[in-house]
């Protein structure tokens, strides 16, 4: 059977009846920017979360880089972040002026490597950006303890993460700012654009709010310059029906990814990364939990070990009917639009150069079924034999 990378549709219309009575609810009001629906969902996603304060934005781009222009990073600044990553982390640093700095991550976690980050240190250095990559949380105490002492802010990335924890403690909630993205293939996946951004700090939040509506206070009065990053009220209307939902929704992630990773690890060649078995035998490297993480899955991620395997395995895979991506096929540090930036600027970043050959995403929606999981690890199995 064909089994999709993700269906939006297998979880969205079983709440038509739900959905379609908040856009009656939004329609009726006749109030669609900002108002009622919006500090609603605001609330309700912070107290989820775990935020004192919680702003939306129109995205989870424009998230970080309402945070970023809340901290006045811009010309001269240099900012830490991961070279394996979606492009917003690195592209919204480079809007405001500033540089980014690419560090190499872990090749257990994905997650950014803070030996790498300090590495990179300089008199510039003004913030380091964790991105917490496919639904784990990265290293934060090492990164809390590493900004204290070099006195830098912390914005976290949570675009990918929503609902994972570190030590019993929401993403999004361990740095100065966290910023999340709504987009529909996210855990918390909404019917278009959508973000937010989280903090314990009432004048930063006021900034964010000011920020995301030119800003704007009072009304016709600009102190600072913001742009239009408003979220609409009826995307938060529609959010506010799914976030009611969200545990089970992660729940069902987990438990996808607990039986690919029960099942997966017994065949011949797959190994858990960090496992200590011989990594030279191995053939599929499977994702790798972290102590006291708690996983949220956004994306179940494999490394194909061999040159050109990890495309002959999603060949395999597609011709399969079993779809399956690469996140992500080049490093931030390699893309074109970075080559102009210093040489002090780019460094080698060697596991995740060699990521960018290896990964592998498989489906973990948690709408997938038995049956489709199935279809999945016997296509694996296949393969694996087949070499």
């Amino acid at each position: 059977m064909p089994v999709p990378l993700l269906d939006v549709n297998a979880q969205n219309h079983p709440l038509e009846s739900e959905l379609t009575a908040a856009f009656t609810r939004v329609l009726r009001s006749g109030r669609f920017i900002l108002g009622e629906e919006v500090e609603a969902f605001e609330a309700e996603c912070g107290a989820s979360i775990g935020a004192a304060h919680a702003v939306s934005m129109s995205s989870g781009t424009d998230a970080l880089l309402a945070a970023f222009m809340v901290l006045g990073i811009g010309p001269g600044d240099e900012v830490l972040c991961p070279a394996f990553t979606f492009f917003a982390t690195a592209g919204c640093i480079a809007r405001t002026g500033a540089t980014p700095v690419f560090c190499d991550v872990s090749p257990e976690s994905f997650n950014i490597d803070v030996g790498s980050a300090a590495a990179r240190l300089t008199a510039r250095t003004k913030a380091i950006v964790p991105v917490h990559l496919f639904g784990q949380a990265a290293e934060m105490d090492e990164i809390a303890a590493f900004a204290a002492q070099h006195n830098l802010q912390v914005i976290e990335d949570v675009a990918q993460s929503i609902g994972a924890t570190h030590r019993s403690r929401g993403c999004g909630t361990l740095g100065g700012m966290g910023c999340f993205s709504f987009f529909p293939s996210k855990n918390l996946g909404g019917f278009g654009d959508g973000g937010l951004v989280t903090t314990d700090d009432a004048d930063v939040a006021e900034m964010l709010r000011r920020t995301r509506n030119h800003g704007m206070h009072p009304r016709y009065f600009h102190a600072t310059v913001g742009a239009n990053f408003r979220m609409d009220a009826l995307q938060c209307a529609l959010l506010r029906v799914k976030l009611r939902h969200l545990g089970a929704y992660t729940a069902g992630r987990v438990a996808n990814a607990r039986d690919y990773l029960d099942r997966l690890s017994k065949l011949p060649g797959v190994v858990l990364a960090g496992d200590g078995k011989d990594g030279r035998t191995a053939r599929l490297v499977l994702p790798q939990v972290g102590a006291q993480m708690g996983h949220v899955w956004n994306q179940f991620t494999l490394r194909v070990i061999g040159s050109g395997q990890r495309d002959a395995l999603k060949n395999h895979l597609s011709a399969c009917g079993i779809g399956c991506e690469i996140y992500y096929p080049v490093a931030l540090h390699q893309q074109e639009c970075f080559r102009h930036l210093q040489a002090h600027a780019i460094h080698a970043c060697p596991v995740s150069e060699s990521l960018t050959g290896e990964v592998l995403s498989l489906p973990v929606y948690p709408e997938l079924t038995a049956p489709q999981r199935d279809e999945v690890i016997a296509a694996i199995a296949e393969w694996l034999a087949l070499r």
